[in-house]
């Protein structure tokens, strides 16, 4: 599978499965609104989430994979199966361990995840009873993550990619059946996470299966493969979970605040993830079997000429996705959000938080392209150091935003942090000779630049001549004006972009044809 190819089948399914999100998630907002248990299911459900990134999308991925890729490139693939199933029986054995010691310890952790709620005990207790039913997600999570890793590193994308369509068809599912059998819609959708999570297990296990890659479950062993493995994951857990971890600062500083706050800021970022899913983690995922290839041939220029290509893909999605939030995030949220228990009021403060959030989108990518560098190299002591530059920039910015712009100000410092993540990411692999911007890339940057200029002005002039239909219309009416807008920007965007040569369509039709171990050409 191609490089470009790769990107594309890890993005489209992505798509799908955040349009499901979004279904569930209007959903929720209906049931839900924002309120004290919607306050309370959103800080539940951070915890799986954190996990969900931190090793499906993050740190156990960026640890094992390069792993596995150099041994089976090396040693064949009995050899890399044996390392899959030693870490496969010690995870399981830690992961036992660790979930019994987490739900004796949960009312803790609750107490740190949100300290305001400790001013109102049944919030409090509503949170912890909630993030006992969530919190079995981590094992099941982890143990996907492991056949996933498996799957893409023999180039089969696809299966990991879909696996948390199930997480939002389950959810959705209980969402639904919460009135018909008269249960709370959010204790649905805490039941939902650990079900999900084992579908998703299950998924997997058959995906590699059918891919030659099942795995016996061995009596756990210390060995020095497994080792090696936990000391590149401890610290990469830090590296590549900066993002979430900044996010739960914010919900900690946001149960402060009036209540609301949290799910504002939930609603919020799941807009914002979108254009980070599919795009940030769509190439980082293809991208880290390449660069591991790459680096474990001594391929410096290979490398070099696939981090440019990388960062262009993002730059050509990621950057209309950060404009268009920032310019009609009131209609998105008004059409998507609003109704039943969520307020015109609430939808306002969710946009502000949106608007805020966008900020850090392209920041976020580059810096998932600039830390499969580092994974790569099965360097993950680099980007923990920096994330806790980064940690501690973001407690103190949003500690000097709260008091002037409350949950807004929760929304822009991890946005804001998150400049800072890629300064630094970049400038550490240029010591290393990793990274240069080659002819083609400097290029096509600020031809991209104007392109999306005329997006923001597209987006602006449309939602105005249509906000009669946006913000008033019926439920159809909103949709579709909503689509028009949505429409009328990308096409405006992608015709300047091809006027200006900022791409090319046989450009990309000759990339989806190359091989995944050649990039395509710098020039």
């Amino acid at each position: 599978m191609s490089f470009a190819r790769a990107i594309a089948t890890v993005g489209g399914i992505t798509m799908i499965s955040r349009v499901l999100g979004f279904v569930r998630d209007m959903l929720a907002a209906r049931f839900l609104g924002a309120g004290m248990e919607a306050d309370a299911f959103f800080v539940a459900f951070r915890l799986p989430n954190l996990f969900r990134s931190l090793f499906a999308e993050g740190a156990f991925t960026a640890a094992f994979l390069p792993m596995f890729s150099g041994t089976l490139q090396k040693e064949g693939e009995a050899a890399a199966k044996g390392l899959a199933e030693e870490a496969l029986s010690f995870m399981v054995a830690i992961l036992m361990i660790f979930s019994i010691i987490m739900a004796l310890a949960m009312p803790w952790v609750v107490s740190i995840l949100a300290t305001g709620f400790r001013d109102d005990p049944a919030q409090f207790t509503l949170a912890v009873t909630l993030s006992h039913i969530t919190f079995p997600y981590l094992a099941l999570i982890s143990i996907t993550a492991l056949f996933g890793s498996i799957l893409n590193a023999v180039g089969r994308f696809g299966p990991f990619a879909a696996a948390p369509v199930l997480l939002n068809i389950v959810q959705i599912t209980g969402l639904l059946m919460a009135g018909p059998l008269g249960i709370g819609a959010h204790w649905m959708l805490a039941y939902g996470v650990p079900i999900a999570g084992l579908a998703q297990m299950v998924w997997m296990i058959i995906a590699a299966k059918r891919a030659g890659m099942g795995l016996r479950l061995r009596r756990p062993r210390l060995t020095p493969r497994v080792k090696k493995l936990f000391a590149l994951l401890a610290p990469g857990i830090l590296g590549a979970g900066v993002y979430q971890f900044n996010l739960l600062v914010g919900t900690n500083l946001a149960s402060w605040l009036p209540t609301g706050s949290v799910s504002w800021l939930q609603y919020a970022d799941r807009l914002n993830q979108l254009p980070m899913s599919v795009i940030g983690v769509a190439v980082g995922t293809a991208l880290l079997p390449l660069l591991s290839r790459q680096m474990a041939a001594g391929d410096q220029d290979g490398v070099k000429a696939s981090l440019s290509r990388g960062l262009e893909f993002a730059a050509l999605f990621g950057l209309p996705a950060t404009v268009a939030l920032m310019t009609i995030p009131a209609p998105l949220v008004h059409v998507l959000f609003k109704g039943g228990a969520f307020t015109a009021a609430d939808a306002t403060a969710t946009a502000a938080a949106l608007q805020a959030f966008a900020i850090g989108i392209p920041a976020f990518i580059v810096a998932k392209i600039l830390s499969s560098a580092y994974f790569a190299k099965q360097d993950t002591r680099g980007p923990v150091r920096i994330a806790i530059v980064v940690l501690i920039g973001n407690v103190l910015v949003s500690l000097a935003l709260i008091e002037p712009l409350g949950h807004v100000g929760l929304a822009l410092a991890p946005g804001l942090t998150a400049w800072l993540n890629v300064v630094l990411l970049a400038i550490g692999l240029r010591r290393r000779g990793l990274l240069s911007f080659d002819d083609r890339l400097k290029s096509r940057l600020w031809r991209m630049g104007l392109a999306v200029i005329g997006l923001g002005a597209a987006s602006i002039g449309l939602t105005e001549l249509l906000a009669r239909w946006l913000f008033t219309g019926t439920a159809p009416e909103r949709i579709g004006a909503l689509a028009l807008v949505i429409l009328g920007a990308s096409l405006t965007y992608f015709a300047l972009c091809f006027l200006l040569r900022a791409t090319r369509m046989a450009e990309i039709k000759a990339m989806l044809r190359r091989s995944s171990n050649t990039p395509p050409p710098a020039a």
